[in-house]
């Protein structure tokens, strides 16, 4: 038997079931179950019940009460339970939307709820009667609108993909009152989670009439394991002028069937998950599951990461926030560093795989000497290392900046062996601390082998970054973000990501958002104008430049094929299978 849906409503003395074309006749029996027969039914309704059962085949449903709020013959219903063997659910229905057009048009479309459950009910979307938006021309997305997801095209190449156009939509698929949304935060702290929040409660209460909000405490495990915050404008009224999230986040933590049942058992119908690419395996995972139980409940995933490690789209909520924060770090140790002889300043930012952070700031600040993240391989001594670039520099200028990823020069750490085993809740490598490393590496170098005295101020700002509030760029970008998420979910999108595809807002199905992680190309213009900027070695042998080249020339080709890359044709046929991409490594990640 499967669980569909869990609706709390009371019964007193129920006698049919009516929606508008055919009466369903029920009756208690000895074990307080109530029977409803049905032949070949499309769907019914329960009163006070904000769900719709797909029962295509099925010819008989049974519900439970939950004897502990049963009074004589009226009672609580708790769940509903039904045969299963003929679930609407089907391989079919997981593979991804796929739909061509001439040229090589391809639109990477995003699930609907109208997929599984046939027959749902329409309504005017309330903005039309807002006067706030009365004044705006064509504000209602067409259904037909897309953007592209390379904006650079050949004349007589491929269109390339296409994702669906974020944005309200003329016709909703949710009335406003049986609306019960939630909220949750999951992974490390970001700066403008706290915006996230607010304008989805806002935008949620103000655009289309939504009371009904609940914040989930403490990350995925707060679905079963916490208490819940009810939200609304009043209580989220100023949260984006704090860092953090109200609600508390957490890693790991999840259990699908629990989440579920517990979406199912508050009557939740949108549930909207910010989070980084572990996050949205999961919220894919739970999409899935819900979309199994045939529940009409929209899964959106807003794309949480300060490292902007996410593909797909143009950066992440809280990426120009660190970046600025970060040029603060790099002031201070330029002002260390110049203020006394070989003077060198060290700081240490986030990028556990990209080196986005690092890169940006550097660029930004142009008073940094030399630059390591993860996706450029240095090496220490010899010649073109570092250290003889460190002692060419002091020579020419007195003193140097040095920026490092946390995740640069992971491979070099002798301790680096046993540590690339060990894993924290997320699943994401424990890694040596590479800037208290690569510090005493330095001065043993000069101290011990150079002989050359040197003063080395080493600083990590990481933590002060990723606790500040966001700064204006990002709180626009995130009411963007989450204002998108709610015109998705009322339109009756789900199992989707709101994302920035070339200036546009979009829905990107989760299997794009899960499948890899996105990174510097060490062999493209932006990290050309970083070398230029520090005049640092690039510290790639002409091997390594040419073995890149030929990655990207082959990456290439496939989009001018019409392929997505490799990694989509393994996320799709996974999707094919029933998997949400790499299940079982992204789910340890959350």
């Amino acid at each position: 038997m499967d669980s569909v849906i869990a609706p709390l409503c009371s019964f007193i003395s129920l006698n049919c079931i009516n929606n508008k074309k055919k009466s369903y006749y029920c009756y208690y029996n000895s074990n307080h179950i109530l029977n409803i027969s049905t032949k070949n039914t499309i769907r019914f309704s329960v009163p006070s019940s904000a769900g719709i059962f797909n029962l295509k085949k099925f010819t008989a449903v049974s519900f439970r009460y939950d004897h502990r709020y049963r009074r004589g013959r009226s009672g609580c219903l708790r769940r509903a339970v039904m045969d299963s063997s003929n679930s609407a659910s089907s391989p079919d229905m997981q593979k991804p939307k796929i739909v061509t057009g001439p040229g090589g048009y391809v639109l990477e479309d995003v699930p609907h709820l109208s997929d599984y459950i046939p027959d749902l009910p329409t309504y005017p979307n309330p903005l039309q009667d807002n006067p706030a938006y009365s004044v705006v021309k064509q504000y209602f997305v067409h259904v037909d609108d897309t953007v592209p997801q390379k904006i650079v095209v050949h004349k007589d190449g491929p269109r390339g993909v296409h994702f669906r156009r974020a944005g309200p939509r003329q016709r909703v698929y949710f009335d406003s009152d049986e609306v019960h949304a939630c909220i949750v935060t999951c992974g490390g702290l970001c700066p403008g989670l706290n915006t996230v929040i607010r304008e989805i409660v806002c935008g949620l209460y103000h655009m289309y009439g939504v009371k009904k909000v609940l914040g989930i405490d403490g990350g995925y495990r707060g679905f079963y394991a916490k208490n819940t915050v009810h939200l609304d404008p009043k209580v989220v009224n100023d949260i984006h002028k704090r860092g953090g999230t109200i609600l508390g986040t957490s890693r790991g933590g999840h259990d699908t069937s629990k989440i579920v049942d517990s979406i199912q058992d508050r009557g939740i119908n949108q549930v909207y998950i910010i989070g980084g690419d572990g996050t949205q395996g999961g919220a894919a995972v739970i999409f899935e599951e819900i979309r199994r139980r045939g529940l009409k409940v929209s899964v959106v995933g807003i794309p949480k990461t300060i490292d902007n490690d996410i593909p797909v789209i143009d950066k992440s909520f809280g990426f120009d926030t660190a970046v600025e924060e970060a040029q603060r770090a790099i002031n201070a140790a330029h002002v260390e560093a110049d203020s006394i002889e070989n003077g060198i300043g060290l700081v240490k930012l986030m990028g556990r795989y990209s080196g986005f952070i690092a890169m940006y700031a550097t660029l930004a600040s142009r008073d940094v000497d030399c630059c390591l993240i993860p996706e450029s391989p240095f090496y220490l001594e010899g010649p073109g290392g570092l250290f003889e670039y460190i002692e060419k520099r002091l020579k020419e200028n007195g003193h140097m900046v040095i920026v490092i990823a946390e995740g640069a020069g992971q491979e070099l750490l002798s301790e680096s062996i046993q540590s690339m085993t060990l894993k924290d809740a997320s699943g994401n490598k424990l890694l040596q601390d590479v800037g208290l490393w690569i510090s005493q590496r330095i001065k043993d170098y000069f101290t011990k082998q150079r002989k050359i005295p040197i003063n080395l101020k080493y600083i990590d700002p990481t933590y002060m970054i990723r606790a500040i509030p966001s700064n204006a760029s990002d709180n626009v970008y995130c009411t963007l973000l989450a204002q998108s998420a709610v015109h998705g979910a009322m339109a009756g999108y789900t199992g989707f990501t709101s994302g920035l595809v070339n200036g546009r807002q979009t829905y990107i199905p989760f299997y794009r958002i899960i499948e890899k992680r996105n990174s510097v190309v060490i062999t493209d213009r932006m990290w050309a104008r970083l070398l230029s900027s520090t005049n640092q070695p690039s510290f790639l042998c002409l091997k390594d430049s040419i073995e890149d080249t030929g990655d990207e020339e082959q990456s290439n080709q496939l989009l001018a094929n019409g392929h997505c890359g490799e990694e989509e044709e393994q996320s799709n046929q996974l999707l094919a299978n029933g998997h949400c991409g790499e299940e079982d490594s992204l789910i340890s990640k959350i």
